[in-house]
């Protein structure tokens, strides 16, 4: 059930359509009805209508929701009115707002099998999409497109009988034979001829009116050349940009269209895959054998999303697949949109190949994986290594077309909670500096006032003794000599006062040296006691400094040293 509070709230958008349809149901129904079903699925409201200057949305309430549910029902089940009923009992309903009363019908994606979902007799003129708030009418591309998609058998197995088998390119199947072998080294294909063994992979076929070996289309897009693709699908086109300074345009690119390569999807996938994975970071590793292991979830996933562009892309769709590289993200594209909702497909667990045969020819070189979780796994690393969540968007405007963003920057709430750590761990070691120093300083203080104290008494009987003597002497000489004492007097009260200042000066040297070593000395201890494979940089975020700072004071701190190298070495307090 929706909330219709919240929902009425809303504009017009590319999930929700609102129509008055006070006394019958209108004609522009089954248009939206069409689009979202050939779309992404959204809500129809009768009984509420768009403002034309605000686009808000009004409530006006229908007053026969009996005969127009009826009405609907009737039309669905129409084969000659409506190609397909998608609706369930349930998402067709009546609820009770500002005392007016709404129908609600909520229309989902239809599967591949029931698009295009069309109205009338001509699926030309009656099929509709969704373009942010309004319904359109499908171009012939498009409904070719769904068309295709319909099919259980898939599209790239059909055998090319205009093709013979010189159209695939020697050294592309050389490679992938020798990939093959390495992989499987005692299999039973290993010692097949080259056209057995292209029979054997789904890249080629016998034909049925000849008995001659053609290639599929399938291994031409694998193994062909590019002129001979693009004859067989023209908008064919393989597209790598790589652009990690913004003062030159791509410093580095890959196009299916470069005469110095086959422009196949098996040579591009192995051409591009280093330059994709080469700035990722890789952790220092040691497998059971204690060789390096360069290799992490991360480099994975990057490999997979690629694989999966060039097996679920639309061959026959336009503007190709097309890879885009900047210093902090990737974002890979492909023709074509998802034969499953997107909801589904990151939930994983679906796998619905549009290119099957592909799909197999990767799979058997250990590219790619069969259990439909490719985005859902996606999703998991880049969560787990703290990264933004990777950007999944599907377009039907100017093309159908989906893309997938990766980042390689700190989500915004591992940022934000990392701030708040290190603020917190700054004032938390500012508070303990403070109350130390505040203790030092009070203790240094005291001592000074104790030792102005017995200066101030001896000063006391100094001048109670002149006073004495000024007494007893009444005369000249007895002044001078006076004279002579107080000056003694007003001289050792400077020395004092200078000295009161040197004290001054040393509690704060103190304060700023002393303490703060100590306690920092203090906290690279325990953290090493804690967790004796700390690295430096954890260190330095607890404390509030440079990793440089800790390594300087790890240097002069003789009882602390490090057994090992790399990650599999450790920390020990002698």
């Amino acid at each position: 059930m929706i909330d219709i509070n919240k929902l009425i709230l809303e504009k017009e958008n590319l999930h929700l359509e609102a129509k008055s349809a006070e006394n019958k149901l209108p004609r522009s129904f089954w248009e939206s009805y069409s689009a979202f079903a050939n779309t992404d699925g959204g809500i129809i409201l009768l009984g509420v209508k768009e403002d034309t200057k605000t686009k808000k949305l009004q409530v006006i309430g229908v007053t026969k929701p009996e005969a127009i549910i009826s009405d609907i029902w009737n039309t669905l089940n129409n084969r000659q009115k409506v190609s397909a009923n998608i609706l369930l009992n349930e998402q067709v309903y009546t609820i009770e707002f500002q005392n007016k009363t709404l129908i609600v019908i909520e229309v989902p994606r239809a599967e591949r099998y029931d698009r295009p979902v069309f109205i009338g007799q001509s699926i030309n003129q009656g099929t509709y999409r969704r373009n942010n708030d309004g319904d359109y009418r499908c171009s012939n591309n498009e409904i070719k497109s769904m068309l295709r998609d319909q099919s259980d058998k898939s599209s790239d197995s059909m055998v090319l009988e205009n093709l013979d088998m010189n159209c695939l390119c020697d050294d592309s199947v050389k490679k992938y034979r020798t990939l093959f072998n390495n992989l499987k080294p005692n299999h039973v294909w290993a010692s097949l001829t080259v056209q057995e063994f292209l029979l054997k992979i789904g890249a080629a076929k016998i034909s049925q009116k000849n008995g001659t070996i053609h290639p599929t289309l399938a291994g031409l897009i694998f193994f062909g050349y590019f002129n001979e693709i693009i004859n067989e699908l023209p908008y064919y086109f393989l597209d790598y940009r790589e652009q990690l300074s913004k003062d030159i345009r791509w410093t580095d690119r890959v196009c299916s269209s470069d005469s110095d390569w086959s422009g196949n999807i098996f040579d591009f996938y192995f051409k591009i895959i280093n330059k994709l994975t080469t700035d990722v970071k890789r952790p220092f590793k040691l497998n059971q054998n204690l060789q390096r292991v360069d290799d992490t979830l991360i480099h994975a996933s990057i490999r997979e999303a690629l694989a999966n562009a060039l097996i679920h892309a639309d061959y026959y769709g336009t503007r190709g697949i097309v890879i885009d590289k900047t210093p902090d993200s990737i974002t890979i594209s492909n023709p074509g949109n998802f034969r499953i909702p997107i909801k589904e497909a990151i939930a994983g667990g679906i796998s619905d190949a549009r290119n099957s045969r592909i799909f197999n020819l990767f799979s058997l070189i250990e590219v790619g994986e069969r259990s439909g979780m490719g985005l859902c796994n996606l999703f998991n690393i880049w969560e787990k290594n703290n990264l933004m969540k990777p950007i999944v968007t599907e377009s039907i405007i100017p093309t159908e077309r989906v893309a997938i963003k990766l980042m390689f920057v700190e989500s915004d709430f591992v940022r934000q909670t990392s701030e708040n750590v290190r603020q917190d761990v700054r004032q938390k070691g500012e508070d303990v500096r403070q109350e130390k120093v505040t203790q030092s300083a009070t203790q240094e203080r005291d001592n000074v006032t104790q030792g102005d104290i017995i200066v101030i008494q001896e000063n006391d009987n100094v001048r109670q003794g002149v006073r004495q003597k000024g007494k007893d002497v009444r005369q000249g000489n007895a002044t001078q000599s006076v004279t002579q004492e107080r000056d003694n007097v007003t001289q050792g009260d400077t020395i004092v006062t200078q000295e009161n200042k040197d004290v001054r000066q040393d509690v704060r040297y103190t304060r700023k040296n002393s303490v703060l070593d100590k306690n920092l000395s203090n906290l690279i201890i325990d953290k090493i006691k804690s967790n004796n494979k700390i690295r430096l940089n954890e260190i330095a975020i607890e404390a509030g400094v440079s990793e440089r700072t800790i390594r300087r004071y790890i240097k002069s701190m003789p009882n602390v040293k490090y057994i090992g190298s790399g990650y599999s070495g450790h920390w020990e307090i002698v």
